[in-house]
């Protein structure tokens, strides 16, 4: 019961200050990136949907090699919702990207947008949202599916 309490108190501490945040979208510098130079580097399912993550060749080979991710490197999460595509997630790392956010929001120099199925940017979206989500990976470059990368050889990771 005390980790439930634990748990729901830092919850509650995370919700309230994501209340104090920007909460209407913004433009930023991502652009929608060429998806046929991209990798598809893994598959994530969860119920009725589907993502499949896509990077560069250079960001691959730099995760295997143990280098930083280089700037101009997009990752793209395409979601399909009950076999239909239903968005764009963009990741993309751009020099000096991260300069234009406080460091209570900073994501090293990476931003996040929201496109829709005809790449036009979701305008309801809340880029902070993104941005405090993906801060937990620090570690990993700000990625959730980047450990996954040393194991890709062709056929994407599930």
């Amino acid at each position: 019961m005390k980790k439930l309490l634990v748990a729901t108190g830092a919850l509650a501490a995370c919700a309230t200050s994501l209340v104090g945040w920007q909460v209407h979208a913004e433009t930023n510098r991502v652009q929608f990136p060429e998806l046929d130079e991209l990798v598809h580097y893994t598959t994530v399912r969860r119920g009725n949907v589907v993502e499949h993550i896509m990077t560069t060749p250079a960001a691959i080979e730099a995760v295997k090699s143990g280098q930083p991710i280089p700037a101009d490197t997009h990752f793209v999460l395409v979601d399909h919702r009950d076999g239909e595509l239903y968005r764009y997630f963009v990741m993309q790392k751009g020099e000096g990207f991260g300069t234009e956010y406080d460091e209570s929001r900073r994501t090293a120099d990476w931003q996040f947008q929201w496109f829709w199925p005809d790449r036009s940017i979701n305008m309801d979206e809340n880029t902070a949202r993104c941005q405090s989500c993906h801060r937990s990976q620090e570690g990993s470059d700000y990625l959730f599916t980047g450990y996954r990368i040393p194991r890709f050889n062709g056929t994407p990771v599930e």
